[in-house]
């Protein structure tokens, strides 16, 4: 039995101090996934990969059922969740009118002066084209969180999905087809 199934076993049993064993085995890959996520964003993003990671951990951990993870790739597979939700969240504080609305920072280049527009992800349009996908085809949705948000790589989040990796390819041509459909007129190129 690995440490980290022993640690979900001591977690269910009501040990206190086993969600404190939990975070060093994931946070070096959880903290990889929120710094690779982090990156695509546009310039003035103000939230940083540990704070992103902590947040995560709190959702996970914090929540109503800490013990509803059975494995590893479980638990990243439920962290995938809790990273786009956040950053959704987050991407939904900034869109506020109260902030700002559809006001965005441009950089300028010192020698011409101008605002020089870089290509950004569009995490709004993204959530809710997942959520349109997941009711038409829902495990084609969460290979992309298992794969986009997780950072799984596509055999992973096929072993995970209990799905061969060669379905796991061709179901995550179909999403990604799908998703550039459903995001055509979004300025964010995801996949």
């Amino acid at each position: 039995m690995s440490e980290f199934t022993e640690i979900l076993q001591a977690i269910e049993g009501g040990d206190p101090l086993a969600a404190d064993r939990l975070l060093p085995l994931v946070y070096d890959e959880l903290r990889r996934l929120a710094a690779a996520h982090l990156a695509n964003e546009q310039p003035g993003q103000t939230l940083q990969p540990t704070a992103l990671v902590h947040e995560a951990y709190l959702r996970l951990v914090g929540g109503a059922n800490p013990d509803q993870w059975n494995s590893r790739g479980h638990f990243l597979g439920a962290a995938a969740i809790a990273i786009r939700r956040i950053l959704v969240d987050n991407a939904r504080r900034k869109q506020s009118l109260k902030r700002g609305g559809g006001m965005t920072r441009q950089q300028m280049d010192e020698e011409v002066g101008i605002a020089l527009t870089e290509p950004r992800e569009d995490l709004l349009a993204l959530n809710e084209a997942l959520d349109k996908l997941a009711l038409s085809h829902s495990q084609a949705a969460e290979l992309v969180q298992l794969h986009y948000f997780a950072g799984l790589t596509l055999d992973e989040a096929a072993d995970y999905l209990g799905i061969g990796p060669r379905t796991g390819r061709r179901l995550w041509s179909y999403a990604r087809a799908w998703l550039r459909r459903e995001m055509q007129d979004s300025a964010g190129d995801f996949f």
